[in-house]
C-alpha cells in the first residue's frame, strides 16, 4: 500500500532539508520525483544523489511564490514524465523573528507569497492533472507553529495556521475528484531552515526540555508520514493534519 511504482511526484523547497528527505523517500518508494527549489544548482546535487540511489529525478528551478512559474512545473513535469500523481507544498520563508507588532509589511508580503499564496498556486497548476488521471495526493507542509502560535514567529505562525485551512478547504472541494489533500505539521526539526533555534545552546535547551521525547529531529523522520499521505494507504484520509513533533504539542510541563 504505500508503494509509489509509476507515481510521479512534485517536491517544493527540495533542494535540502524535509524537501531532499521526502523526495529521497519517495524515489525509494519507486516514483520519480521533480525537485524544484530557487537554486538550479543546489536543486541539481539534491536530484543527483536521488539518481545515485538508483531513482528518477528532474531538477526544475522556480520561485514558489510566483503562479506562472507553478504552472511551468507542472508543465516540464507533464512534459518529462507525462504524468503528476503527487505534490508536496514543502516550501517556506519565515524573514521575521521577533514580537509580531515588529513586523513590517513586506514582511508579510514574503511570507504569505511563499507559504500560502505559493501552495494555492502550485495546487491550482496540478489539480487538472490530477483529475485527468483519475485522483491525486497533495501535501501541504504546516507546522506546529500553525496550531499553537510560535515564540516569534507570529507572522509565520499565522501564515502555517493559514495552511491547515487552505488544506482543508481544498480536501472539502478537491474531494470529489478523488483527490487527497492533508497537511504535515512538523515540530521543532534539525534543517537549516531552523537552524537559529537549535544551534543556539540555550534555544535548543528549551526545546528538548518541552518536548516529551527530549530531542529535535532528523528529517527523515517527516518522510514516514509523507509516504503515507501520498501513497494508497491513505485512500481515505483527506482534510487531516498529521503531527510529527516528538509530542511537544501535548502541552507537557516538565516537573523540574
Amino acid at each position: 500500500m504505500f508503494d509509489l511504482s509509476g507515481k510521479v511526484a512534485v517536491v517544493t523547497g527540495a533542494s535540502r532539508g524535509i524537501g531532499e528527505a521526502i523526495a529521497a523517500s519517495f524515489a525509494q518508494a519507486g516514483a520519480a520525483v521533480v525537485l524544484t527549489g530557487r537554486k538550479q544548482e543546489s536543486l541539481d546535487l539534491a536530484a543527483q544523489r536521488v539518481r545515485d540511489a538508483g531513482g528518477r529525478a528532474l531538477a526544475v528551478a522556480a520561485h514558489a511564490g510566483r503562479e506562472a512559474d507553478a504552472a511551468m512545473v507542472v508543465e516540464r513535469t507533464l512534459a518529462e514524465f507525462g504524468r503528476l500523481d503527487i505534490l508536496v507544498n514543502n516550501a517556506g520563508t519565515n524573514p521575521h523573528f521577533g514580537p509580531i507588532l515588529t513586523a513590517e509589511e513586506s514582511h508579510w508580503d514574503k511570507i504569505f507569497d511563499v507559504n500560502v499564496k505559493g501552495y494555492f498556486f502550485m495546487a491550482k497548476a496540478a489539480a487538472p492533472a490530477m483529475q485527468r488521471a483519475g485522483g491525486g495526493k497533495i501535501i501541504n507542509m504546516a507546522s506546529i507553529a500553525g496550531i499553537n502560535p510560535g515564540p516569534m514567529m507570529g507572522v509565520y505562525s499565522t501564515s502555517k495556521a493559514a495552511v491547515i485551512m487552505l488544506t482543508k478547504v481544498l480536501a472539502a472541494e478537491l474531494a470529489s475528484d478523488n483527490i487527497q489533500v492533508n497537511a504535515i505539521a512538523p515540530g521543532f526539526i534539525r534543517t537549516r531552515f531552523s537552524a537559529a533555534l537549535w544551534t543556539n545552546p540555550a534555544l535548543n535547551e528549551a526545546i528538548e526540555r518541552v518536548t516529551p521525547q527530549g530531542r529535535v529531529a532528523d528529517p527523515y523522520e517527516v518522510t514516514g508520514a509523507a509516504l503515507y499521505l501520498a501513497s494508497d494507504a491513505s485512500s481515505f484520509t483527506t482534510g487531516s493534519v498529521l503531527v510529527v513533533d516528538g509530542g511537544i504539542t501535548l502541552g507537557m510541563i516538565p516537573l523540574e
